[in-house]
């Protein structure tokens, strides 16, 4: 197993094809999402607006970073030739981050038992990717393999670094605790069973040093702490050699209905004036028994001309520091998060949202993963047939969004959905730090 030039390379590989993603921005708060909803907040099984959902696939993608600027528009007209090194602009510091996470919802559904409780049941493939506070400055030479004539320095602070794969089964049960006129209550939870493919990662608490461009020579200091679980291939991930463990998503949803006769409103139709919703997901870790972590003194001074393409970053590390390497049972925690959802009925069938999702990991914990934060205004025309969104967010590194989103039943009787939460400020900007993409294909069937 190769360390990637400190891992950021698999993630520049992903952006040079191209892709563009994130988790169902706009789409999970329609009324009419089903088992998609169910990610963010497990208590919207219950009371749905569907009898019966049953998802056939869905996938969805979120990537980004502070350290590279994209004009979208130039990749679209290089006809591939798009050079991330060269052509992109770069925002080096000491603390840059790069983020990656990839959601697949496989085979789900989610039906109701009772008028006061329903259940559901989710698969999903998942996998994230986190690195945090490395020099911009020091992954730009890594990644030119020193090739400069300027001196500089770096000191990255608390630098972690986590790529993770799993697979997930989840349980939802949800139940009606209020329908009392104009208030009402509804819980969920949803249980989680966890097989987890593998895991890389790292950790140094205080990375410091200087590069001297005339004598080609890096001086550093601290130690750094590398990590991989058995078997676990970053450029070749497989579900084989699974380790166990459990997880859960927990979410309550209250609903003021001002207007309401209780004896002559369905199921079919939206009550509430004002909908709020707060869940915490992915609570859980998985552990793997037979985790090989080297630990490297980084204390040295050493000769950067000898790193090359040829060469890894473990390569170049195991034959110019002093490391010791220990077997041990690692815990990889979920990328837990609180969400937060105010939905209004403005009229008829016009709705707006305000959305936020927080994680509850923080960035510079090591053995972890973390979702970047995000706030999300989400302006939408609902209907049982069709939906249409326009989120615009505000995330992490001061990144402004803007992005569309369709659900359309289509003429064979299944739902479509497609969309992006960044795709218009993505052609409108010359420096996309984050971008995003869904899309999936469902049957429902309605109350």
């Amino acid at each position: 197993m190769k360390i990637s030039k400190f891992i950021i390379l698999s993630f520049i590989l992903i952006l040079s094809i191209k892709v563009k993603a994130q988790s169902y921005i706009g789409y999970s708060v329609d009324n009419y999402s089903g088992v998609h909803s169910l990610i963010s907040n497990p208590s919207n099984v219950v009371d749905s607006r569907l009898k019966v959902d049953i998802n056939l696939f869905s996938a969805s993608l979120f990537g980004g970073s502070d350290y590279f600027g994209i004009n979208v528009s130039d990749i679209l007209k290089s006809d591939g030739g798009f050079d991330f090194e060269d052509d992109a602009e770069k925002f080096p510091s000491n603390t840059n981050d790069f983020f990656l996470n990839v959601d697949v919802l496989g085979p789900s559904f989610m039906f109701n038992l009772s008028p006061k409780s329903s259940i559901g049941v989710v698969s999903r493939v998942r996998a994230f990717f986190n690195i945090n506070n490395i020099s911009g400055e020091l992954y730009e030479n890594i990644a030119d393999d020193f090739d400069t004539g300027e001196d500089f320095n770096f000191n990255s602070e608390n630098l972690t670094g986590t790529i993770h794969a799993w697979a997930e089964v989840g349980l939802v049960y949800g139940r009606v605790f209020v329908n009392k006129k104009h208030n009402f209550l509804k819980g969920g939870v949803t249980l989680k069973y966890l097989q987890g493919a593998g895991s890389l990662f790292l950790n140094s608490p205080n990375f410091t040093g200087q590069y001297n461009a005339a004598n080609e020579t890096l001086t550093t200091t601290g130690v750094l702490n590398y990590g991989i679980s058995q078997d676990f291939d970053n450029d070749d991930i497989n579900f084989k050699n699974l380790a166990s463990g459990f997880g859960t998503d927990i979410g309550f949803t209250y609903e003021y209905r001002p207007n309401i006769n209780l004896d002559s409103v369905s199921k079919k139709q939206n009550k509430y004036k004002l909908k709020v919703g707060a869940s915490i997901t992915d609570i859980g870790a998985i552990n793997y028994k037979e985790s090989v972590v080297t630990t490297y003194d980084l204390n040295a001074t050493v000769d950067a001309s000898s790193f090359d393409d040829n060469d890894d970053t473990q390569e170049f590390l195991d034959n110019n520091y002093t490391n010791t390497e220990n077997t041990i049972a690692q815990e990889i925690k979920l990328p837990t998060a609180f969400h937060l959802l105010i939905d209004y009925h403005l009229k008829n069938k016009i709705y707006i949202s305000l959305q936020s999702n927080l994680s509850l990991i923080k960035s510079n914990t090591p053995n972890s993963n973390s979702i970047i934060n995000t706030v999300v205004l989400a302006p939408r025309i609902e209907t049982k047939w069709f939906s249409l969104y326009s989120p615009i967010s505000m995330r992490q590194y001061g990144e402004f969004a803007w992005g569309t989103g369709l659900r359309l039943n289509t003429v064979i009787g299944g739902t479509i959905m497609v969309g992006s939460g960044s795709i218009l400020s993505n052609l409108l900007s010359n420096t996309s730090k984050t971008t995003d993409v869904y899309l999936g294909f469902k049957i429902p069937i309605y109350q």
